[in-house]
């Protein structure tokens, strides 16, 4: 009977749909999954170096070194290793075995974390594949990063290399730089993908230049993560441990100085100088847009979100305060220093958030 089979056809219409969705909300789990990973990852490279871990494990071994020490003549063995290198003969040379153990943990663990994010990652790929659960037009763009993963790992050891010598006491921070702005390439690439397949687009604005003022901001605040960067790899807050002065004064002497390369990327007072006005400017701008953004037709989802980057803002400005102020301080500096970085994520994602919600102007109505 005809009636019949176009029950049937609707049915099995109805079935495929619900099988998509099923995979779509499977593969943006995994997707969010991955987001909270590299956050976690990140914070770890965060304690990893204000801990002063970082260069710890002299050698790289992606599958056996999954495994720590297992005795104590292994754990004197790497002791050993890292007596040969210039942090310790500089800095570290009143080490004990356990003294070593602490900041060897902590390498460790941020290792352990990428080699756990990698399987996370790569088993649920093969499976939605082989099962049919994958798109085609989203196997790319995964691979791409999946390979991006590796990337960052191979950045990673590149500059954990390049301070494993007699001379050098830690890692250049310029490839600190790029190291940390890397996983922040991955961090917004993976949060994007979930973001398409979670949350609708906004509709597309008449008016354009809020989101062109949203990027404006996101562009000034990935600058601003550089010299974060900057900041923790010259510990250039213990140089002007005082707010809102630099050590007094406003435009602090001998910001031009500096014995090689850029003042601007390589002076300590210079680094928090442009850090700290990056840091007021990027605040302002983001009230400036968020009073702005009340008088624009927007989604339910934006007038939702759309408070998050002025909180977030205001709380990283504080956040960076007390982390100059206790800058000397080993342990509070910790604490703060990590919250911060937290922080600073956060608001990296919810601009993104925002001009995913904002979408281009496509038509004027």
């Amino acid at each position: 009977m005809p009636w019949r089979q176009t029950v049937l056809r609707y049915l099995c219409r109805m079935d495929r749909i619900g099988v998509a969705e099923r995979s779509d909300r499977a593969v943006a789990i995994w997707l969010w999954t991955g987001v909270g990973m590299i956050m976690v990852q990140v914070l770890l490279g965060g304690i990893t170096r204000l801990t002063g871990s970082g260069l710890s494990i002299t050698e790289w071994k992606p599958i056996l070194g999954a495994l720590p020490p297992m005795g104590e003549a292994d754990w004197q063995a790497a002791f050993d290793k890292y007596k040969q290198i210039g942090q310790y003969r500089h800095i570290n040379f009143d080490f004990t075995l356990s003294d070593f153990k602490f900041i060897y943990f902590w390498e460790w663990f941020h290792r352990l974390w990428a080699r756990l994010i990698g399987v996370v990652f790569l088993v649920p790929f093969l499976w939605f594949l082989v099962r049919g659960r994958m798109r085609r037009d989203w196997v790319v763009p995964l691979t791409v990063l999946f390979l991006l993963g590796l990337l960052q790992g191979a950045i990673g050891w590149i500059m954990v290399q390049s301070g494993l010598n007699e001379d050098d006491v830690r890692v250049s921070h310029i490839r600190l730089a790029i190291h940390f702005m890397a996983a922040m390439g991955l961090l917004v690439y993976t949060f994007r993908f979930a973001l398409k397949l979670s949350l609708p687009p906004g509709e597309p604005l008449t008016d354009s230049r809020l989101r062109t003022f949203t990027g404006i901001i996101l562009g000034m605040l990935v600058v601003q993560l550089v010299y974060g960067a900057f900041m923790a790899g010259l510990k250039a807050g213990s140089y002007a441990p005082t707010w809102p002065t630099l050590n007094g004064a406003w435009w602090p002497a001998g910001m031009g100085d500096v014995p090689e390369g850029s003042a601007w990327s390589h002076n300590p007072f210079a680094v928090q100088f442009i850090h700290r006005g990056l840091g007021y400017l990027i605040a302002i701008m983001v009230l400036y847009g968020y009073v702005r953004s009340g008088s624009v037709a927007s989604t339910d989802l934006f007038r939702r979100y759309r408070i998050l980057p002025p909180v977030l803002v205001l709380l990283q400005v504080v956040l960076g305060i007390f982390s100059v102020i206790y800058s000397d301080s080993a342990d509070r500096l910790l604490w703060f220093g990590t919250i911060h970085q937290f922080t600073a994520m956060l608001l990296l994602l919810s601009l993104v958030l925002m001009l995913h919600l904002l979408p281009r102007r496509t038509t004027a109505r």
